[in-house]
């Protein structure tokens, strides 16, 4: 297993992996149009996400097994600097690897270059309540709960209530 930024070569991968994880996921994700699992959607948006990480606005990151099948993704998106210098983290696994450790050793890759490539002063990430693994992975990396969002995001059609955890960064003062 590799950990590694996501490249413009990675659009197959990525369509395979959500295409292969389509049920497994979509109690977790925003509804996804039948475009969303093109091999064209995916072209354009590893160019577009090439383009956020190079203006510094994300960081998306691929697991992938032996074979280069991406395996799992973390992302780091809505970077913002000034007197902020927080981004939000998303992630997701392939169901095949859930409780094998993949998605909690890329994403402490993934917190360790926001804090320490990206000086990042906090990462937050959020949940739904029933999701326990999410919330015992957030834990197991040092997230603390800061609140409770009622009708935060519309996940899988209906709008649904987020657990708010974030990290923040110790090396900084």
């Amino acid at each position: 297993m590799k950990f590694r930024k996501t490249t413009v070569d990675d659009a197959r991968g990525l369509l395979n992996f959500y295409t292969d994880n389509r049920q497994h996921l979509s109690p977790w994700e925003p509804e996804r149009s039948e475009e969303f699992y093109t091999l064209a959607y995916w072209q354009e948006q590893v160019k577009n996400r090439a383009a956020e990480m190079q203006e510094g606005r994300a960081a998306y990151f691929v697991a992938v097994d032996d074979a280069g099948n991406v395996i799992a993704v973390c992302n780091l998106t809505n970077i913002v600097r000034g007197v902020f210098q927080a981004c939000y983290m998303g992630y997701a696994v392939a169901e095949s690897y859930q409780g094998k450790g993949v998605m909690k050793a890329l994403c402490e890759q993934v917190v360790n270059y926001a804090f320490d490539e990206l000086q990042l002063n906090r990462v937050m990430s959020n949940y739904l309540p029933h999701n326990t693994r999410s919330g015992n992975l957030l834990k197991s990396l040092g997230f603390e709960q800061e609140g409770y969002a009622r009708r935060y995001l519309k996940i899988n059609g209906e709008w649904q209530d987020h657990v708010l955890a974030a990290k923040t960064n110790p090396s900084l003062v």
